[in-house]
């Protein structure tokens, strides 16, 4: 197993381009209760560079999203998913998740979307119907980043084979050493054959051959929607092309970055994931350094 400290270099921006040329991502999430989870990995999205960023959500709460970022394009979901599948087939990537909840229909169109070969990040949501399947899907075609917190992780670890699941040894509590976190998330991206962001203090991430602890972020990003923001930071970043390990070592460090620039203006305890946002264009000016 590598090892990596290095860092890969944030996509081209020609001085020249338009919004054709960085990316076109797709956020499917939301729902009554949740509205704000993905205009966070949208929003996140675009601060982060991308050209064009479309939020599939139910119709009833979607003009209520879209006020909070006008400058998202809305995709209302109906019984009819024609119109969000020719979306799907549009988008550079895809982010499954935030806020999506776990009914019928949300599972129905996740596993539509799985069968696609397409750059996903699966979140929340998304990991819990996975989860509650069992089994990891046969007819998985995307190339996907599966972004678990602790919690998440320790559902996805049901879906191992029981030998593997036991020589991973105890999970309660959640291990927080290095060493052991980097095995959960190995035997992880074997299972899956996709690469794993375990979120954490020191973010691990592994595709199974290649592991990079992150070194930023403090308390700040301890709200409810920093999840979503890094959701959509990573989103932003397949949509241009990275290569997923790539992207998502880019997208946490940054992340971490914009947690702390936000903790440095409203104190370790006050940072909203929206604080945290507005801070990534300072991030990606440090990150450059």
């Amino acid at each position: 197993m590598k090892i990596t400290k290095k860092l890969a270099a944030l996509p081209a921006r020609p001085r020249d381009g338009h919004k054709g040329m960085f990316g076109r991502l797709l956020v499917l999430g939301g729902s009554q209760n949740m509205i704000g989870a993905p205009v966070l990995a949208g929003t996140a999205a675009l601060r982060s560079g991308a050209g064009l960023v479309q939020i599939a959500m139910p119709a009833s709460v979607l003009a209520t999203a879209i006020s909070i970022t006008p400058e998202l394009i809305g995709l209302g979901l109906a019984n009819n998913d024609n119109e969000f599948l020719q979306a799907a087939d549009k988008a550079d990537a895809i982010v499954i998740g935030p806020g999506m909840g776990e009914q019928p229909d949300a599972n129905t169109r996740l596993k539509s979307l799985l069968r696609l070969n397409k750059p996903m990040i699966l979140d929340a949501d998304a990991l819990n119907l996975i989860s509650a399947a069992k089994k990891w899907p046969d007819d998985f075609a995307a190339t996907a980043v599966l972004t678990p917190h602790p919690g998440e992780m320790k559902r996805l670890l049901n879906l191992l084979p029981a030998s593997r699941l036991k020589a991973l040894g105890p999970l309660d509590p959640f291990p927080t050493d290095d060493a052991k976190r980097l095995d959960i998330a190995l035997a992880m991206a074997e299972l899956t054959g996709q690469t794993i962001v375990l979120k954490g203090h020191r973010t691990v991430i592994t595709d199974g051959n290649t592991a990079y602890y992150n070194t930023t972020g403090d308390s700040s990003l301890s709200k409810a929607g920093s999840g979503d923001v890094l959701s959509g930071i990573l989103g932003c970043l397949l949509a241009q092309k990275l290569p997923p390990f790539d992207a998502a070592c880019i997208a946490v460090h940054l992340h971490g970055l914009a947690g702390e620039i936000a903790g440095e203006q409203w104190g370790l305890r006050s940072p909203l994931a929206r604080d945290v946002i507005h801070a990534i264009p300072q991030a990606i000016e440090r990150l450059k350094w």
